[in-house]
């Protein structure tokens, strides 16, 4: 029994796409405009940051820090207060100005700042994680569309086998056993061409979610170029330059910092002015309006804050052993993927330079000796099959190289070059 591979193609991409909108996508794919060059990875990816939901969802917290540095900002309000007694004064009229000290409005600002800072980083990091499920999604539907192609290829000729087994049957130089291997053969190939066609529906909603089109919207891919190997060294430097999540970690590290000087200007007691005027003195008195001026100041004697400098200081400290750790783990993901991606890439060229080749040049034999009569049903389907499951491993090897790519880039956390 022939066996079935989650899978992409060995032949040329494009031409492979182009062919399974009009084959494989059937009535949808006439809705395409002629003229409607085919989607590239990076016209994808251009689209997500403007039209997937996750990202624009993300892209509301920064009014959310602007907001917070604003109230940063703020002052204290003074403070008003009137006293009306029965005896002399009468009333008295007081304000008072509370006045911060040891520059806490200053290391408020600072840490709002630090924490849009923060935010603006892990709104990046929403956009890295989102580039790469379309990367994901992209190579999805292209091996989607490549394997409908290639089992459509492989329907017409399992169709031409069963046609060549009647004539030979109806010549009588075969037996009406050839015809039924064959028309089972095709019942087959058109069985497996139907759930390839749904596979492409599936592939092609999540990818049209990702990017802002309508799910069923028939979208056209673009071939990349899988020929360009990165390396270790390559990939780390890029990595410590622009992963989204060191870059988060940057970032809470640097609002923490700004924390901890915020906790130490609080530890300074803040000082009250206070200005007050007393009308209605006594008939007998020398004046009738009078003023007094105080100044408060808070006493540092059961509350000092020294508990809170110490537990941000402590969170500086987790924060920063976090980062060393997490650097540690993208290194040792990086070098992982990195050796993987290079062997499926090898795999890859060398199943569409050599191997592919091979096997058509096979197939293509084992069909021309059938029809001359030369070898039995038995045989012919025999080297079918052989070649069939090298067409599909081909396919199989090209998605792997595009997974491989994929969490590559996701260990990374940065894009790849598309």
């Amino acid at each position: 029994m022939w066996r079935s591979f989650t899978l992409s193609a060995g032949v040329r991409i494009t031409r492979l796409c182009l062919a399974a909108t009009v084959i494989g996508c059937g009535a949808a794919a006439a809705q395409i405009p002629a003229a409607s060059p085919p989607l590239t990875l990076a016209a994808a990816l251009e689209r997500a940051m403007t039209a997937n939901p996750a990202i624009v969802a993300a892209g509301g917290r920064r009014a959310i820090g602007i907001a917070g540095v604003a109230q940063a900002g703020e002052r204290l309000n003074p403070e008003g207060r009137v006293e009306i007694d029965r005896d002399t004064p009468r009333q008295t009229y007081t304000l008072a100005v509370p006045l911060e000290v040891g520059g806490k409005r200053a290391r408020r600002l600072d840490v709002a700042n630090a924490t849009l800072k923060t935010t603006q980083a892990e709104i990046d990091q929403v956009i890295a994680e989102t580039r790469n499920s379309v990367r994901r999604a992209y190579f999805a539907l292209m091996i989607a569309n490549a394997r409908v192609v290639l089992l459509d290829e492989l329907q017409a000729l399992a169709v031409r086998t069963r046609d060549a087994a009647q004539q030979r049957f109806e010549a009588g130089s075969a037996p009406r056993l050839e015809v039924l291997q064959a028309e089972l053969t095709v019942s087959q190939a058109q069985n497996e061409a139907t759930g390839a066609r749904g596979g492409v529906v599936a592939a092609r909603a999540q990818l049209n979610g990702l990017i802002g089109l309508a799910l069923d919207f028939p979208t056209l891919l673009a071939e990349p170029d899988l020929s360009v190997a990165i390396g270790f060294d390559a990939a780390m430097t890029r990595a410590r330059a622009t992963n989204a999540e060191l870059a988060v970690l940057d970032r809470r590290i640097e609002e923490q910092q700004t924390r901890v000087a915020l906790a130490r200007a609080l530890r300074s007691p803040d000082i009250t002015p206070e200005g007050s005027v007393s009308r209605g003195f006594g008939d007998d008195a020398p004046f009738q309006t009078g003023w007094k001026a105080a100044v408060a100041v808070s006493i540092p004697l059961f509350t000092t804050h020294k508990a809170g400098v110490v537990v941000e200081q402590a969170t500086l400290t987790q924060l920063t052993a976090e980062r060393e750790a997490t650097l540690a783990r993208i290194g040792s993901d990086v070098a992982a993927a990195t050796a993987v991606a290079t062997a499926q890439r090898e795999q890859y060229l060398r199943y569409r330079d050599q191997i592919l080749p091979q096997a058509l040049q096979v197939e293509q034999m084992a069909d021309d000796a059938y029809r001359l009569g030369q070898t039995g049903i038995a045989a012919y389907l025999q080297a079918l099959q052989a070649t069939r499951d090298v067409r599909l491993r081909s396919l199989q090897a090209e998605a792997d190289l595009q997974s491989a790519l994929t969490d590559l880039e996701r260990a990374m956390g940065s894009p790849l070059l598309p």
